[in-house]
């Protein structure tokens, strides 16, 4: 066999393995438990957010029905689920808060905690957290 054909080969038995593993989004969406799962993570997060007297002034005037199908939307997304996002960008949505290091910090606990309440392994934890650490410069604006 030519090294053309062993190239070709190997391409092909390679996109075949690749096809049969559930890409990495995929994954940390179901060890999150889907869409029934980030929607008590979420509803877990809100009633954090409700008790943390360091953040939850900033959710007073905030519509939470809304926000919270929003949150479920965006963390799914963010977990390779098959949502769709439907809010404004992060940017958009935190125009004018003026939040600082230690807001963000606050909401990212009352996550963890609600993750935690929920059984999501820390590794599933650590993997949606990294995924939503870029937006951090989106939502406080230095």
């Amino acid at each position: 066999m030519k090294l053309g054909h062993w190239v070709l080969l190997a391409a092909l038995l390679g996109s075949f393995g690749c096809a049969t593993q559930p890409p990495t989004g995929d994954r940390l969406y179901q060890e999150l438990g889907g869409q029934p799962g980030i929607t008590r993570i979420v509803e877990g997060m809100l009633l954090n957010v409700a008790r943390d007297t360091r953040i939850r002034h900033y959710f007073a005037n905030v519509d939470i029905g809304r926000l919270r199908g929003l949150l479920i939307q965006k963390i799914c997304v963010d977990a390779g689920g098959p949502c769709v996002y439907q809010g404004a960008s992060m940017a958009e949505s935190h125009r004018g808060l003026n939040l600082q290091p230690a807001d963000f910090n606050a909401l990212v606990e009352d996550l963890q905690r609600a993750m935690e309440q929920e059984g999501v392994p820390q590794r599933s934890q650590n993997a949606l957290l990294a995924r939503l650490a870029p937006q951090r410069g989106e939502v406080i604006r230095q």
